[in-house]
């Protein structure tokens, strides 16, 4: 797809991974609108990287609905909205810890490609591209409610990846690993957060950017269903 003048959507795009794939999209040429829940930081952000801003909750389909009438015809989705939630054993959350997880990191997107999925299949255009976790694909301790979310979205998308393929729009899921953002620190994931020489080495939020402006400019007629990036940094033993 061509970037310039195409109109693109970054949910969670006022920090972390989606300020950056917004600024890749922005400097590519493409018209950007970014959502989030909190109005003055989503405000700033828009305003240093001249992007469009919608306060919206991507748990909310009337928000959903809003986004989509503001933003007209998407050429581009990228669901990258998420949280860890608690980060604990399941044993030890509660029922609204465990439903505000799975509706953050797997509800939410699928509201958002319910709707542009339709409009872009009417035109024959468009992709939507999810953001889930390397949680999904391995396990470790406390982490099972968020990767099971991540999970679902990651079969979500190949089944909306079959739905819309006939229709000419692209499915991928986007799988990035330790990050230099505030989401190893809020989770306490150790070694990311603590050392900043190590941190330094995680992918940076512009580094994402590049690698979804990469999946978005392929030619029409290949399909990227999914990509991992992760840092040389972290050992994940074993594979």
């Amino acid at each position: 797809m061509e970037l310039n003048h195409a109109k693109a959507l970054v949910t969670g795009g006022s920090d972390g991974y989606g300020r950056g794939i917004a600024k890749a999209l922005k400097n590519a040429g493409a018209e950007v609108w970014i959502t989030g829940r909190n109005a003055e930081k989503l405000a700033k952000t828009a305003a240093e990287l001249g992007v469009h801003a919608i306060q919206a909750d991507v748990t909310s389909g009337s928000d959903w609905d809003r986004v989509m009438s503001e933003t007209g015809a998407l050429d581009i989705l990228v669901n990258n909205a998420g949280n860890g939630g608690r980060i604990a054993p399941v044993s030890e959350q509660t029922d609204e810890d465990i439903i505000r997880t799975v509706n953050i990191n797997l509800t939410g997107a699928i509201l958002g490609c319910r709707r542009a999925g339709a409009l872009m299949a009417e035109r024959r255009r468009g992709i939507i591209i999810n953001i889930y976790s390397v949680c999904a694909l391995y396990a470790w301790p406390a982490w099972s409610v968020y990767a099971a979310a991540k999970a679902g979205l990651s079969k979500f998308s190949h089944g909306l990846y079959t739905e819309l393929r006939p229709f000419g729009v692209h499915v991928t899921c986007v799988t990035p690993s330790w990050g230099q953002t505030g989401f190893n620190r809020a989770a306490n994931i150790s070694g990311a957060s603590e050392k900043p020489e190590l941190a330094a080495q995680c992918i940076a939020p512009e580094e994402l950017g590049a690698v979804i402006r990469s999946v978005i400019e392929q030619p029409d007629h290949l399909a990227v269903p999914d990509i991992t990036v992760q840092p040389m940094i972290q050992d994940i033993s074993p594979m």
